[in-house]
């Protein structure tokens, strides 16, 4: 599938809603969203494996024993395809938690062990082993967008800032598809980067030093 030279380059720099952190965040997730629904399913489906192939190369994802993952929804970029080619990886993914403080408690992935959310993705059966973030060799973050420092959209209800927010943790990976890695996301004081993105034009960069590519990139 082919893409546009602006797609494979450079982040999107067209103006960030202006407004109150809360308000601008409501008005550019209708943005992306929009954007995101865009690019079609075929190509989605496209991205989605390229990102699988970038992560599966990266010298981190391949050291670490246990990562932390997500089942899509709402057009995310789709972990699947690097899930089911990693079988001697430990993988976990997050059930959402909402009382008495909204978090994620992640669980070991049973594939026939999942039970759907009303948020529309799959969850483990609580029933199964509980795995603590500190326990992770790697984080993999959905979000809508993310920005070349790290800094993400997600969809407003705090789980993944909580998560972020813990000291110590391993690793952290931001999967984004390139037309939403945006110049710049309006930040609160709780917002809390990633440490590297990865799209399907440029592989994985790290956040530290914005922009630079951290591995092996295929062509």
């Amino acid at each position: 599938m082919e893409t546009s030279d602006d797609m494979d380059a450079q982040p999107d720099r067209r103006p960030v809603p202006s407004g109150s952190g809360i308000e601008a965040k409501r008005r550019l997730r209708a943005l992306c969203r929009h954007r995101r629904d865009e690019l079609g399913q075929a190509y989605r489906d496209w991205a989605s494996e390229r990102i699988c192939e970038r992560i599966l190369q990266w010298a981190t994802f391949r050291s670490a024993s246990v990562v932390f993952a997500y089942l899509p929804m709402r057009g995310e970029v789709d972990s699947r395809s690097l899930i089911a080619r990693s079988p001697n990886t430990q993988w976990a993914i997050p059930r959402v938690v909402d009382s008495p403080v909204r978090h994620l408690v992640f669980h070991a992935y049973y594939p026939d062990r999942l039970i759907p959310h009303r948020f529309g993705m799959l969850e483990p059966d609580p029933a199964l082993p509980e795995i603590l973030p500190d326990q992770a060799g790697l984080i993999i973050v959905p979000g809508m967008a993310f920005t070349r420092s790290g800094y993400r959209l997600g969809y407003g209800g705090g789980y993944y800032d909580r998560l972020l927010g813990q000291s110590g943790l391993a690793p952290t990976l931001g999967a984004c598809f390139q037309a939403l890695l945006l110049e710049e996301i309006p930040c609160e004081q709780h917002d809390v980067p990633v440490g590297h993105v990865v799209t399907e034009s440029l592989g994985v960069m790290s956040c530290r030093d914005a922009g630079s590519v951290a591995g092996p990139v295929p062509g």
